[in-house]
């Protein structure tokens, strides 16, 4: 499976679970039920943001595009992953391995700078609602996410760049699910120092950056909600960015978690932290995704009315 320390490596192994096979199985039935949801979920989001002109507001595109974002995300890895069940074949091309490295990346920067744009737009909205309109029009909320999708595309294009420069000629087997840029980069024989600091840099921009942005947002925000003089006037204020905010702390928490976590010291307990680390990478890239149109639509009344009117149109054309 590894290749010769002469030759240089056309493509990867990806292991998965291979050491667990019994746990295969129960993996690929989830997977392939959560992916489904995903599709579905935020298939919905998107349908119902186009089609109902009640949704068209800064909170909605901005909902939109996050949920193009997720099935993009999930869709540059979770066909493989399940295709790797059903058949012996568990590797991946060294394109391949890059164009899912760039979908990683550009995905997880433009999320985290699109979540910072939601605080805003729901900073905007509570603390200075008079004049929602007026900051948050048509042209300031497109050029946003226009502005998180760039952002998230030069980073990916610079940090994919770094890594696939790099040669690979020793053993090319990836101890993950895909191709994760840490488990890639311990492939390499050079030096890997310019990528770790660009790395650190890109966190503390897309990561450390938005974090903090948000934070200050809900600081402001808790603190206009607060000065409500009525509990009915501060339930309502709050449950417009609740969804917002549990998606963040989703997020960031799992995120958090993954990288925060202590190290194993012992072979057997770091056996079970890698079977660990990718369970929780696993939650990272599938359950977050599939939770987002979950929490955003199951207590949102304007989502569940467009849905029910699409149906009810979509049931009328038909007995016409």
């Amino acid at each position: 499976m590894g290749k010769s320390n002469q030759s240089f490596v056309t493509e990867f192994v990806l292991l998965g679970l291979s050491g667990y096979p019994e746990l295969e199985a129960i993996y690929f039935v989830l997977v392939l039920c959560m992916y489904l949801v995903i599709l579905l979920g935020n298939g919905v989001i998107i349908i119902v943001s186009v089609y109902d002109t009640h949704l068209h507001t800064p909170m909605y595109f901005f909902l939109s595009n996050l949920s193009f974002l997720d099935i993009c995300y999930t869709s540059s890895s979770i066909p493989l992953f399940l295709s790797s069940f059903l058949t012996s074949k568990k590797t991946i091309s060294f394109p391949g391995c890059g164009v899912q490295m760039f979908l990683s990346f550009a995905m997880g920067a433009t999320e985290c700078v699109l979540l910072s744009m939601m605080a805003f737009d729901r900073y905007v909205a509570i603390c200075s609602p008079l004049r929602y309109p007026i900051i948050m029009n048509k042209s300031a909320y497109v050029s946003m996410a226009a502005g998180s999708w760039i952002a998230g595309g030069i980073n990916s294009v610079l940090q994919t760049s770094l890594a696939m420069r790099l040669p690979f000629c020793g053993d090319n087997i990836i101890n993950h699910f895909t191709c994760e840029i840490l488990a890639v980069l311990k492939l390499a024989c050079a030096s890997i120092s310019i990528n770790i600091i660009s790395m650190v840099v890109a966190n503390m921009i897309f990561l450390v950056g938005p974090v903090l942005f948000i934070f200050v947002s809900y600081v402001f925000i808790l603190s206009t909600i607060l000065r409500i003089p009525s509990a009915e006037g501060r339930r309502k204020a709050f449950s417009t960015c609740s969804a917002h905010l549990t998606v963040v702390i989703i997020f960031y928490g799992t995120i958090l978690f993954m990288y925060a976590k202590p190290k194993a010291k012992d072979s057997s307990g770091a056996d079970k932290e890698q079977v660990t680390e990718k369970i929780i990478s696993l939650f990272y890239g599938v359950v977050t995704p599939m939770l987002n149109p979950l929490i955003y639509s199951l207590r949102n009344k304007d989502v569940k009315a467009a849905v029910k009117s699409i149906l009810c149109q979509k049931r009328f054309s038909e007995r016409m």
